[in-house]
């Protein structure tokens, strides 16, 4: 494999690794109390950072588009755990839920071992992912029923 093929693989990588974190940050509590009751055999995760929560400054923009400017901070907790195997998860989590950035962190370490990652697929993945897409389509429906078409009429004497 040359370099061009292995950059091309540790982009995609990255991009799965990130599309994982940003599902199990937007996890609820329920969901991740499910799957972790779920587990036959739950995982021994050794605490390497926090949990420990914190302020994050969120920057926004006017129409998506415009300048940045400063928002305000949100509460974010975080926690860095290691399995027996020596994978680390990371979990973030809005807010003060310490629990949940940690069970978040330990889902992300199982997502990295071969043997348990199809579960944190099946089992929180992918039922986040259809809740969210199901939130944002109902958001849209509700969007568009007050939608309001402008159109300009043209005159008789304006042909």
């Amino acid at each position: 494999m040359n370099s061009a093929q292995r950059h091309e693989v540790a982009a995609m990588e990255m991009r799965e690794r990130k599309r994982v974190t940003d599902l199990l940050a937007r996890a609820e509590r329920e969901e991740l109390d499910a799957a972790w009751e779920a587990l036959t055999e739950k995982p021994v995760a050794q605490p390497v950072r926090g949990p420990e929560t914190g302020l994050v400054m969120v920057r926004g923009r006017i129409g998506g588009g415009g300048s940045p400017f400063n928002l305000g901070e949100v509460t974010v907790t975080r926690t860095t755990v290691r399995l027996a195997s020596g994978k680390v998860g990371h979990g973030h989590a809005l807010g003060t839920d310490k629990q949940r950035s940690r069970l978040a962190a330990i889902f992300d370490a199982l997502w990295q071992e071969p043997g348990t990652k199809d579960f944190v697929e099946r089992t929180i993945l992918a039922p986040v992912a259809e809740r969210i897409a199901a939130a944002d389509a109902k958001k849209a429906v509700e969007t568009a029923a007050t939608r309001v078409d402008f159109f300009t009429m043209v005159r008789g004497e304006d042909k």
